[in-house]
């Protein structure tokens, strides 16, 4: 016998359960549910649990699409709810849902919205795929990508192949590195990349930024109130939205070090502090930080399709 019950919602910091039909990690005590055979089964959707309660096979149903969309940020799940819209036999592939706009604390140039953060607005598109705009969906890395007669074949990392007449790639960036000489060692020992959650471990610390756009100034933002001493590090000027600029430039706590390039980080078990060179008198110097946040931009995820 088959019994149904529940409501979706899924956080990082809550017990998480897999969806076994789209591999999805949700939320124990609120995510949709099945019993069979005298197991509980976890869903993210009525879609994903009426594909179990149909034939109780933990698998999408079928293999081959209209169109494969490659990637759950913003752009592949804004493709995802529009295929849905019109009814296309569509499917989408992904590692995680939110890419890189998970990170933004503050997003303030996005139409409809004076200003909202990236996991509000990611949380958003997640309710818009899964329960208004349903399309099959998987969590799973892309291995590899294969153009074939009549459209493209797609293989994921459970070696498990579809096929579509139409592909999206929207895979979206990777942060750069700065691939100098300490970056690895003190990676998440002192070293982080772009925005994360909770900047509680460096209260009261000096820290350092590393880069010049909008996603730098707006870690400088977060900051601002948690650290003693904060070094924005830049090799050009400020790229930013003049309006951030504008702000930043206010904070008692920061010193700017524009025109500077970093050459190293150093210390013991974890980081201890940065050299950095003058670019203008190749003069070096270091400043000490217990923690950087390095945000010098983005490239593709390109790699998947670059033989095509």
């Amino acid at each position: 016998m088959v019994s149904i019950t529940g409501l979706l919602w899924f956080k990082k910091e809550k017990a998480l359960k897999k969806d076994p039909i789209c591999n999805m990690e949700v939320q124990e005590t609120e995510a949709l549910t099945a019993e069979f055979d005298g197991k509980t089964f976890y869903f993210c959707s009525e879609g994903c649990r009426d594909k179990f309660l149909t034939d109780r096979a933990c698998k999408l149903p079928h293999t081959t699409y209209d169109l494969i969309i490659i990637g759950g940020g913003p752009a592949g799940l804004t493709a995802a709810v529009y295929a849905a819209t019109l009814k296309m036999d569509a499917f989408l592939i992904t590692r995680d849902l939110g890419g890189q706009a998970i990170d933004s604390t503050k997003i303030e140039n996005y139409m409809g919205y004076d200003f909202i953060t990236g996991p509000e607005l990611i949380e958003r598109f997640q309710d818009q795929l899964l329960h208004s705009h349903y399309i099959d969906h998987l969590m799973s890395e892309v291995e590899k990508i294969e153009a074939v007669e009549g459209g493209f074949s797609i293989t994921t990392s459970e070696l498990q192949r579809y096929f579509a007449k139409t592909l999206i790639i929207a895979t979206g960036m990777t942060r750069r590195k700065l691939k100098v000489p300490g970056e690895e060692e003190f990676q998440r020992r002192g070293v982080f990349y772009g925005n994360i959650q909770d900047y509680s471990f460096v209260q009261g610390e000096d820290v350092a930024v590393i880069g010049g756009g909008n996603s730098a100034l707006q870690i400088v933002e977060n900051l601002q109130t948690v650290a003693r001493n904060i070094y924005l590090i830049s090799d050009s000027g400020l790229t930013a939205d003049p309006v951030i600029i504008e702000r930043i430039k206010k904070f008692g706590n920061l010193n700017l070090y524009e025109g500077y390039k970093t050459q190293e980080f150093r210390g013991a078990k974890t980081l201890g502090g940065i050299v950095v060179r003058k670019m203008a008198s190749q003069d070096v110097s270091e400043i000490s930080a217990g923690g950087v946040f390095i945000a010098i931009g983005l490239q593709p995820n390109s790699s998947p399709v670059s033989h095509l």
